[in-house]
């Protein structure tokens, strides 16, 4: 039973469903995914791979949280954080770009946010989360506005990245 004050999660798609649609799918495309996670730290690389045979589609991920791990592991500019801020389409953008080329995969998904409770601002409060999606015919990036405590963030935007995907191997 959720506690008391944690809101619910939307009705979407289940994780698991989402995966075992792309488990099916990337493979028949002969098309890898790789990830760039920062607010979701690992979590839509796990859900990725939650499957036996996921290797097939999956070459692997990079957990960015801080900065400094955003300039370093995927060249992130540090004048493209300072101007856009972490939690921006440009950065979003980017870091799918930038882990597709790097880890030599067909789509590149990032995750960029603010999960809370801590760590809104006015203009990017708790909550604000940024997908990129970059792949043969798309670069894209799609701002979400969740609700809930810091795990049904995370799990909504994990899923929210996923249904990206899919949404572009149609």
């Amino acid at each position: 039973m959720p506690a008391p004050n944690a809101r619910t999660i939307p009705a979407t798609p289940g994780t698991a469903r989402l995966v075992c649609a792309l488990a099916r799918a990337l493979p028949a495309r002969h098309a890898q995914v790789a990830v760039a996670e920062s607010c979701t730290a690992g979590l839509l690389g796990a859900a990725l791979t939650a499957r036996s045979g996921s290797s097939a589609y999956f070459n692997g991920g990079v957990i960015v949280y801080a900065n400094a791990a955003k300039t370093s592991l995927l060249a992130i500019a540090p004048a493209l954080l300072a101007r856009h801020g972490a939690v921006s389409a440009p950065v979003a953008r980017h870091m799918a770009c930038a882990v597709r080329r790097r880890l030599a995969a067909t789509f590149g998904i990032a995750i960029t946010g603010v999960a809370g409770p801590t760590g809104g601002t006015p203009r990017t409060p708790v909550g604000t989360v940024w997908l990129g999606l970059a792949g043969p015919r798309v670069q894209c990036a799609r701002r979400l506005q969740l609700a809930g405590t810091r795990a049904q963030i995370r799990a909504q935007a994990v899923r929210a990245a996923l249904a990206l995907l899919a949404e572009h191997l149609v």
